[in-house]
């Protein structure tokens, strides 16, 4: 999860503001304040959820969301008023679950489609891992979107040293070695670095196609740095006067579906791959774990970090046999240490990283065999639910497809009185937040 401390700074923020996410106002956030904010807010969640929650699922900003406010939210509000919409998102989803509403919810899933958002988030790491890699990348064609490597074959360095980490990981798993996922990170590294070193490849920086995509691997000159946290508290709730309730709305509407079944299809996908979730997919202690994980996302939004939300890349940690949350301490701290050795942080590629994301993946793919594919009103639902995940780059999107194509094809072929209608109630508003912008563009109108 280490990775986070480097790539969150770089979505929310920048080391100058030509290449920052700049606000409606043409503010941005430094690149290390963010690294500061993320590694503590991640440390500290990590540790409450272990504490209260006894699971091992780390925390931290979540991907789709810190993308979101980068991309979509901060064109029309402040840093400040964006952060304040995540704390408000974040109140929402603390609420849903302390009333048991969003137990509720997560209860009123099928089994299988269970089972295929643990399958679905298996096929979506791996597909990170491969782009963040660069054994897939895009095209730049209408068709085929995307294609192996450069030109259509592994050419760059940092992609042979990905499949290096993925053969050497695969084999230590193979022959069931303790820390097999550990090893294979830091053995690569030290590759990484010695290959840097001779060949001065150095990193893309969008300009460089042979690069390292996110960092080259070397050595820092030091490897402590005072961490600033001067984000810390820097919310305002001011987003609705600048642009308006309904639109203050909308925003709102899309942080919480996103966060709300992001988290829910990362947990069902984590539990099962613990062994802790039971045939229905229910796990120990499911309340408390929703509570905190809202908790995750007013906490991110005040600390400027973005909502932080439990983190598909807690499978790295099962995967070497965490079951309780006694590994969440352990990661936790070492993520509040993160705070002060953010400089180590820079050495391990996210090359590396991304073998170890596909080899998760496939781990949680093999779940598929307890899916039932006998009958098609569970196979279309289950299909969508698993591709629309990684081709779409978003959890919710495809629990969001799985749950419509459910009570819509298993109601019209005689079995309606199996679907709950709280399932309805969710896929109809799961319509809604997949025609958001056509809503958004009326709205403003």
């Amino acid at each position: 999860m280490a990775y986070i401390v480097i790539l969150n700074p770089l979505i929310l923020g920048g080391f100058s503001a030509d290449q920052a996410a700049l606000d409606v106002n043409g503010n941005w956030l430094p690149n290390a304040q963010v690294a500061a904010v993320t590694a503590l807010t991640a440390g500290v969640m990590t540790i409450l959820f272990g504490v209260i929650a006894r699971l091992p699922f780390g925390f931290a900003a979540g991907l789709g969301i810190n993308s979101f406010l980068a991309v979509s939210v901060v064109g029309q509000v402040t840093w400040s008023e964006a952060m304040g919409l995540v704390v408000i998102n974040g109140l929402i989803i603390v609420l849903l679950a302390s009333t048991g509403m969003r137990e509720l919810i997560f209860n009123a899933i099928p089994h299988q489609l269970k089972i295929a958002i643990t399958v679905g988030i298996g096929l979506f790491i791996a597909f990170i891992g491969l782009v963040d890699s660069g054994f897939v990348r895009a095209s730049g064609a209408a068709s085929p979107p995307v294609q192996l490597g450069d030109a259509g074959s592994v050419a760059t360095l940092p992609t042979a040293v990905f499949v290096l980490g993925l053969i050497i990981t695969g084999v230590l798993l193979a022959r069931k070695v303790k820390a097999a996922l550990l090893i294979g990170i830091v053995t690569t590294t030290v590759i990484a670095v010695i290959l840097e070193a001779i060949f001065k490849v150095g990193p893309s920086l969008g300009t460089n196609p042979a690069g390292w995509n996110l960092n080259a691997p070397v050595l820092p000159s030091s490897i402590v740095a005072v961490p600033d946290l001067s984000l810390l508290g820097q919310v305002s709730f001011g987003a609705f006067d600048r642009i308006g309730l309904l639109a203050g709305v909308m925003l709102v509407f899309t942080l919480v579906f996103t966060n709300f079944f992001d988290a829910m299809g990362t947990m069902t996908g984590l539990a099962t791959e613990a062994g802790l979730a039971n045939k229905n997919g229910h796990f120990p202690r499911l309340k408390s774990a929703l509570i905190v994980e809202g908790i995750g996302a007013v906490a991110g939004g005040a600390a400027s970090a973005s909502s932080n939300t439990v983190f598909i890349e807690s499978g790295a940690g099962i995967g070497e046999g965490a079951r309780t949350g006694f590994a969440n301490v352990v990661t936790g701290l070492l993520f509040i240490a993160a705070m002060f050795f953010t400089p180590l942080t820079m050495i391990v590629p996210l090359e590396v990283a991304a073998a170890a994301l596909v080899i998760v993946g496939a781990l949680m793919v093999s779940q598929i065999r307890h899916i039932d594919f006998s009958e098609f009103s569970i196979v279309l639902p289950v299909f969508l639910t698993i591709i629309v995940m990684p081709l779409t780059y978003s959890i919710a999107n495809g629990i969001g497809a799985g749950f419509i194509a459910w009570v819509l094809v298993r109601s019209f072929s005689g079995k309606a009185r199996e679907v709950s209608p709280l399932l309805w109630v969710v896929a109809l508003g799961f319509v809604f937040f997949f025609v958001r912008g056509p809503i958004e563009l009326l709205l403003a109108g």
